[in-house]
């Protein structure tokens, strides 16, 4: 009874979709600023119709966004908080999730990805460009089934309030965002990641104690020096005395591994290639020849890549794997803080990407490695700059604890939602957009992704529900260890979003 109950809930949803035929080649370029097309261009197919917006409405979704995967950390912190009690709304675990009631929104824009390198082609405009398309598709209506799919669905949820789950979105975007609701006359929170992660991170610290911060995050997010102005601006608002230091590096390649962009990483090579875009033994990201001790790279499996079979003759060297990334740049973060004469030491570390607490139990190892690191002499290398037990903060959970502030305050929390109808979707490259360049594995070239210009208003992806068609079994595997519950989430949205396809096929026929 139950399955044929939940197959006639999903004919209802079929038979009620609307549906817009997209022309077979999407070619046509539309010259604009995107924030005046979505909101004053009603022939667009980004329009939203923000006069009959609804606002405050308790039972609407909440919408999460972030580059690619890595924004399921911050989800999953969301999802598992259990801080108040939720009948009195008072601080203190109750052992019910505190959003329980919730419903979710998820988009991971991985055909962009990575943001963070936008900045370094100088493509902000670009970058900011690409995160009004994910603020847009969270409050429209519009996605579609699959990346071979010409009929854009327009029944999804619009969203009660926005979380940016990535800190170069945050960084560069957020106050974006908010100009642009501002003009559409809607009044929406949008939470960031990075006030929530630094107000974190100095509750750890007594107001008078001397300390380093360490910020490891995108290049994107580290030329923003969003964390850095950010942590000076609130030690001061928050009456902190101490000599507090900030030291950043940029974690090129860890985010790209991670969610195995193919110009970072490739478990099929065996051998360096030319389009590789992470440190080597030349350009500006040097892996350095007199660290290799230091680094311990794992050679095992190619997950270094050398040109000769004797590491020391090598004279290209690529970093194939995402632990190996992580250990060139907390030893380049460590060189850093020894040789800057400081006589301060390193005490927490902010993950300032979304991505990074995948690789916690690693960043872990590799800090202790390095805190017991000695020379020939038996002297320690890096002890006199850094504790033994170095915080890892992830911005996430005081992101949940700001968004359910939020919801407290407006009175928003919804009265008889669920969390387990929560959706989940991911960008692809438009295949349909006849201008799009697109490889042989579906993705947009490095030099076409960053070489894109703003302002020209087109559909350069589709968005459609995650699936194995578009997410590796590699990473699958890692959402199912390291997210347990988000992923249970994800499986229940994509037996649904599956039966959907199955009956829009059907209606084909």
């Amino acid at each position: 009874m139950k399955i044929f109950t939940s197959l006639l809930a999903v004919l209802f949803v079929v038979a009620c979709k609307q549906k817009t035929v997209i022309n077979n080649e999407q070619s046509e370029v539309a010259k604009g600023d995107i924030v005046n097309t979505i909101i004053n261009n009603e022939d667009n197919f980004y329009h939203i119709d923000f006069k009959n917006y609804p606002i405050n409405d308790k039972t609407l979704p909440i919408g999460v966004f972030d580059s690619g995967t890595g924004g399921l950390t911050v989800l999953k912190a969301i999802v598992n908080y259990d801080q108040n009690n939720n009948g009195l709304l008072t601080n203190g675990s109750d052992g019910q999730l505190d959003f329980d009631n919730e419903t979710f929104i998820y988009l991971g824009d991985q055909a962009n990805m990575p943001y963070g390198n936008y900045s370094e082609v100088a493509k902000i405009d670009l970058l900011k460009e690409h995160i009004i398309k994910d603020a847009q598709f969270l409050l429209g209506n519009k996605y579609y089934t699959n990346e071979a799919d010409q009929e854009v669905n327009k029944d999804k949820k619009p969203v009660k309030a926005l979380v940016i789950a990535c800190n170069t979105a945050t960084a560069y975007g957020k106050e974006y965002i908010e100009e642009f609701l501002k003009k559409a006359n809607t009044d929406l929170k949008v939470i960031g990641v990075i006030d929530a992660g630094v107000r974190g991170t100095l509750n750890g610290i007594d107001k008078s104690e001397d300390a380093i911060i360490g910020v490891l995050a995108t290049a994107g997010t580290v030329s923003s020096k969003g964390y850095h102005n950010t942590i000076l601006q609130l030690k001061d608002e928050m009456g902190y005395t101490g000599n507090i230091e900030v030291y950043s590096q940029g974690g090129v390649g860890i985010a790209e591994a991670v969610d195995e962009d193919p110009d970072y990483f490739n478990k099929n090579l065996k051998a360096p290639r030319k389009d590789y875009k992470g440190p080597g033994l030349d350009g500006n990201l040097k892996i350095d020849k007199t660290l290799f001790d230091i680094y311990n790279f794992d050679f095992d499996s190619n997950k270094m890549l050398c040109d000769s079979k004797n590491v020391d003759d090598c004279s290209m060297l690529q970093i194939n794997d995402a632990e190996n990334y992580v250990r060139y740049h907390l030893v380049t973060l460590m060189e850093k803080i020894r040789k800057s004469g400081t006589n301060n030491k390193l005490k927490s570390l902010i993950l300032g990407c979304t991505h990074y607490p995948y690789m916690t139990e690693e960043i872990g190892k590799i800090l202790h490695e390095l805190y017991n690191y000695k020379l020939k002499n038996g002297d320690y290398l890096y002890r006199t700059f850094m504790v033994e037990d170095i915080k890892l903060i992830d911005p996430a959970v005081y992101t949940a604890k700001e968004l359910y502030a939020h919801l407290k305050e407006q009175s928003l929390f919804n009265p008889e939602g669920n969390m387990k109808k929560s959706e989940f979707y991911i960008s692809v490259a438009n295949r349909d957009n006849k201008t799009n360049v697109i490889d042989q594995t579906g993705r947009f070239p490095y030099d076409y992704k960053y070489g894109r210009n703003a302002g020209e208003i087109q559909e350069y992806v589709k968005i459609v529900p995650f699936s194995r068609d578009n997410i590796s079994d590699d990473i699958l595997t890692r959402f199912q260890k390291q997210i347990p519950y988000v992923y249970q989430l994800m499986q229940n949205f994509n037996q649904t979003s599956s039966k959907v396809k199955e009956l829009k096929e059907e209606s084909k026929i």
